[in-house]
């Protein structure tokens, strides 16, 4: 069967729900034993962990700051030692994104996107790149956003940092190619889940007009990307990123 993921051990951070969780949920139905990660939603963590062990999946739920580096390590640690060393990082985890102008921003505004969008990702990287190194074989599948390609706007601060982490991909494809790891980025469109439910009604649909698909994304549509990326079929692409949005970015 392709886009198997037997023996495998993935952490996708952020997976307590909306995108990560499916991400989560996907690599785990195909085989690779999952590491979920919350941060203040135990109970959303637990149920996604409780939905892949009803589907047959194995995993475990962790918690821990993933923008802070000894979390990560323990975090890490704990994974390697319950479900074996992590191979497949897809590093998912957010924070609030809220529009403001160059006027409204302060540093500690950016400081937190560069934390969650560039940060989080290396420090993930340099806590498993030893086993990846040994297995001579990995996977780092970023996800960023359409937001940098279109050059969304007011809003520097969140794609200056999803620029960074293409770039952090980019790099670090062709650093780590020759052990047998690919490092690849998913760039999402706007795929509403739980935490746009406050998101205005005109809002939506003016997003929904643009999309030549003629049908808003689903966050199976970004897990099935992920589980490309995470497969052996994909063994020879490194340093991409796939756009996943009905093709409101055809370059």
């Amino acid at each position: 069967m392709p886009f198997r993921l037997d023996g495998h051990v993935a952490l996708v951070t952020g997976s307590s729900r909306g995108l990560g969780r499916d991400i989560a949920l996907t690599l785990g139905k195909a085989g690779a034993r999952v590491a979920f990660n919350s941060w203040k939603s135990q109970a959303k963590g637990e149920a996604a962990l409780a939905a892949l062990r009803a589907a047959g999946g194995q995993g475990m739920l962790i918690n821990g700051d993933v923008t802070d580096e000894q979390a990560i390590n323990d975090m890490c640690a704990r994974v390697a030692s319950e479900l074996g060393p992590i191979d497949i990082i897809v590093p998912n985890a957010t924070c609030e994104q809220p529009k403001l102008t160059i006027e409204e921003s302060d540093w500690a505004y950016y400081q937190r996107m560069v934390d969650f969008f560039i940060k989080s990702p290396f420090l993930l990287v340099k806590a498993c790149l030893a086993g990846m190194k040994a297995k001579k074989w990995g996977r780092v599948i970023n996800i960023t956003s359409e937001v940098f390609h279109r050059g969304d706007r007011p809003f520097t601060a969140y794609v200056s940092a999803k620029g960074g982490q293409i770039g952090f991909t980019r790099s670090l494809a062709g650093e780590l190619a020759p052990f047998g790891i690919t490092v690849n980025s998913v760039a999402p469109g706007w795929i509403p889940t739980e935490r746009h439910a406050g998101a205005p009604q005109a809002t939506l649909d003016a997003y929904r007009a643009i999309i030549p698909a003629g049908r808003w994304g689903t966050p199976t549509d970004v897990a099935d990307a992920v589980l490309y990326f995470a497969s052996e079929e994909a063994s020879f692409v490194t340093g991409q990123t796939l756009c996943v949005n009905g093709g409101i970015t055809p370059w």
